[in-house]
């Protein structure tokens, strides 16, 4: 029978034992350094975190060819590495499990918004809407990108097998994939931003999954498949992209990766197409879904519904995380969930970062008594 609980143990072969089924979805906070070494008060935000059942972290660019926002980090270097270990350690110090979300960037970005001041490199040259994250706050428009010649394809799968052994090296449990939400991977599944005529373009289905189903071979030889999660989001409009008819693509992408092993499919949801309740058939492994994406943020009650439905077998938590670092305790307590500071959000420092609160609990009185957490 099904544990219908976010707060109940899961376990399976490929991701192993989580003490509960919330899963901290990956979010961008660009608190790293100019080279995108991740700041030392990203090690105190995620280890706050630590009680999730798992950590995927923001976005990483596997190499400065993919990146998308200044001070965005990224796993490239050396400085990346030690970095992240020290993120790493301080996760698993306080129990935790954290996965590396790799992200190229494709279309999004901006030649003011990264290191090497180039344009960036996309399926096809079709300028997405809407602003980069440049420097000091400023918001460039996004200007078009450079088609990707056959060989900045075959460097760009190999960048991101290379950052996926440096994410292991820099200690992280494993990888995600970033295949969702506008990044590269779904550009290359999308109607508007592949408007290629060779093998990786329009010609077939099979032809507009190539680079996804490479990208994911080459990062499950790096590192093993053990090690490997993706997520996607088929049918998301955010950031302009259309996908008229996404069902064909993504189980045919599915088909494909299916029988590997990886260690877990992250996949959100959406009112144009019910992806969980169409794709879920198709995998076989562990599904993390998430249900929150360009609507109201997941309840608790909302989450156990996927769980009751077996439609998923973890549930992703976005903006719940950022004001809640204890949210699985919160949830435990029934203890109301703190309002996020927006105007903190993609900042340098812990002001609305890593100074929420964790829940403080009030003795309870023979009368009864109240629970109160209150930000310092």
């Amino acid at each position: 029978m099904t544990n219908t609980s976010l707060l109940a143990p899961y376990s399976a072969a490929r991701i192993g034992h989580l003490p509960n089924r919330v899963v901290m979805a990956p979010m961008t906070r660009a608190r790293a350094a100019d080279d995108g070494t991740p700041l030392p008060v990203v090690a105190d935000y995620y280890a706050q975190r630590a009680s999730a059942g798992l950590i995927v972290t923001e976005g990483i660019w596997p190499s400065s060819r993919g990146q998308s926002g200044w001070r965005y980090p990224g796993l490239q270097t050396a400085a990346h590495i030690e970095g992240w270990r020290r993120v790493t350690d301080a996760v698993h110090a306080a129990g935790g499990r954290i996965y590396a979300q790799l992200m190229h960037g494709g279309r999004n970005g901006h030649p003011l918004a990264r290191i090497d001041g180039d344009l960036p490199l996309a399926p096809s040259a079709v300028t997405p809407p809407g602003h980069a994250h440049g420097p000091d706050g400023s918001k460039p428009d996004y200007v078009a990108p450079r088609e990707m010649t056959l060989d900045d394809i075959r460097t760009a799968i190999k960048d991101f097998a290379d950052a996926a052994r440096n994410a292991v090296a820099a200690g992280f449990d494993g990888v995600e994939l970033h295949g969702a939400n506008s990044y590269l991977i779904h550009q290359f599944l999308a109607d508007n931003t592949n408007l290629r005529d060779d093998a990786y373009g329009r010609g077939s289905v099979a032809d507009r999954i190539r680079f996804a189903v490479e990208v994911v071979r080459a990062v499950a030889d790096a590192i093993g498949a053990e090690r490997l999660g993706l997520r996607l989001s088929p049918g998301n409009p955010q950031f302009g992209m259309a996908e008229a008819d996404p069902g064909p693509v993504y189980r045919a992408l599915l088909d494909e990766i299916d029988g590997l092993g990886l260690a877990y499919l992250h996949l959100t949801d959406n009112d144009g197409y019910p992806a969980l309740a169409d794709l879920r058939p198709r995998w076989h492994g562990v599904l993390i879904g998430n249900v929150g994406e360009n609507g109201d943020p997941t309840t608790r009650e909302a989450g156990e519904a996927v769980l009751a439905s077996g439609a998923a077998d973890l549930v992703s938590y976005g903006r719940a995380f950022i004001s809640n670092p204890d949210l699985p305790e919160r949830f435990a307590a029934g203890a109301p969930l703190q309002e996020i500071d927006e105007a903190h959000l993609y900042t340098n420092g812990a002001e609305g970062y890593s100074d929420y609160p964790a829940l403080e609990r009030e003795l309870v009185s023979a009368q009864g008594g109240a629970q109160t957490s209150t930000r310092t």
